[in-house]
């Protein structure tokens, strides 16, 4: 007679979070209570093991998406900071919620990965329309000139560029080798500098995480996809604090691992866990032991938060938990936009507490509205006192604000 199946042992039931609870955690598991990280490039270090990735936009009218994130939570540091601590050796580029500024620890999977499986941004697309041969002679020029602008590299034609709803790639065939070799791990952003992304090798860039492997030798392929997926959705599970089972933008390239069943096995072994949120139909995954997780209380301190901070990536909970909508205006036309082509929430303890249009230019921090949320505890020298900092940050010793504060009448 066969020995009976092992019973597997029944999932704890979901936890439920009140939108009180959901907020004090996801405001401490993000690092915005207080200043709970070391000062300078020791805390713009901590700050990218802590949340796991820091999301990229080019877009600079008060520094760009990853100097916001950095500035809302480090101390010590100013606009470009976040790049020059992390890069070369504390960090690298790729995709996880689109592109993001990853931990050096990370490389490792992302290699191993892309050896067997590179179906990420039409990489497939841009090998087809490149001539043959380049691909290998950008390879050759970054290893040997290395770290190295675009701009700097030797010209090797023009291609058709990739066209992602009206945003046109490059038409340049050595810039879109790189981002195949990019894409692939065998380069890796080292540094900014006056012509841009310097790019080097990563035995160079990032030498201690090159020569890690992750994998046992003779793993398959199938099985490499399948521990990528795992580690990376624990990976944007913490990253998220909490990760809607529903999917959508907050798993981006993650969203095979959904379809493959991943969640469901990690639930059942443990590695995460299913939160509810009072007011949302969706379930949530957590951290494994988030609930015993300890943050400081917050501080009073009004941020400024970045349209693309991880706070804010799930909207739907956001309304949720703190009864705030907010969507990013960039890319409406004019006259469809309520507040602003680069407004930014504003954090208050727990509390979103309003939105802010502003840019640096002419020497000041020129702010050209503020809304306030009904309820929030918007004060004017608190937001004077955020605003004095982040001008500070950007290199620029005056604020320019506006008469007054504006209600969001919703």
């Amino acid at each position: 007679m066969p020995a009976p199946a092992p019973r597997r042992r029944p999932r704890p039931p979901a936890t439920v979070l009140t939108p009180a609870e959901a907020r004090a955690f996801l405001v401490g598991h993000h690092a915005l209570a207080a200043p709970e990280l070391p000062r300078g490039a020791a805390g713009v270090r901590a700050l990218l093991a802590r949340l796991r990735c820091i999301q990229l936009d080019p877009l600079d009218p008060l520094g760009t998406n990853a100097d916001l994130v950095a500035l809302a939570r480090v101390d010590g540091i100013g606009k470009g900071d976040v790049y020059r601590h992390l890069l070369p050796g504390h960090a690298f580029e790729h995709f996880a919620k689109e592109r993001c500024l990853l931990p050096a620890d990370a490389f490792p999977w992302y290699r191993a990965e892309l050896a067997v499986e590179a179906q990420w941004w039409s990489h497939a697309e841009r090998l087809r329309r490149l001539p043959a041969g380049v691909v290998e002679k950008v390879l050759e020029e970054v290893r040997a000139r290395g770290p190295v602008a675009a701009d700097d590299l030797s010209d090797h034609g023009r291609v058709e560029p990739l066209d992602w709803s009206g945003w046109k790639g490059t038409p340049r065939a050595a810039k879109m080798a790189l981002e195949v070799l990019q894409t692939r791990c065998e380069v890796v952003v080292s540094g900014r500098g006056p012509r841009g992304k310097l790019y080097d090798v990563p035995e160079r860039a990032l030498p201690d995480a090159a020569r890690r492997r992750v994998h046992p030798p003779g793993r398959g392929a199938e099985a490499r996809v399948e521990a990528f997926r795992r580690w990376a959705l624990l990976e944007r599970v913490e990253a998220a604090g909490l990760l809607s089972r529903g999917g959508g933008a907050t798993w981006s390239m993650l969203d095979p691992a959904r379809r493959a069943g991943i969640p469901e096995a990690l639930l059942a072994e443990g590695a995460v866990e299913e939160v509810q949120v009072v007011g949302s139909t969706r379930a949530y995954l957590a951290p494994r032991g988030f609930a015993a997780r300890r943050h400081p209380a917050p501080d009073g301190r009004v941020r400024l938060l970045g349209p693309l901070d991880p706070l804010i990536w799930d909207r739907g909970l956001v309304r949720a938990a703190f009864g705030f909508d907010y969507s990013w205006e960039v890319y409406r036309p004019a006259h469809l936009r309520r507040f602003g082509w680069y407004v930014c929430p504003l954090l208050r303890g727990d509390a979103l507490v309003g939105r802010l249009d502003g840019a640096v230019e002419r020497g000041a921090l020129r702010v050209r509205a503020v809304w306030a949320e009904p309820d929030g505890d918007l004060d004017r020298l608190a937001l004077l006192a955020c605003l004095e900092r982040h001008a500070a940050a950007c290199g620029v010793e005056r604020v320019v604000l506006p008469r007054r504060i504006r209600m969001n009448r919703g």
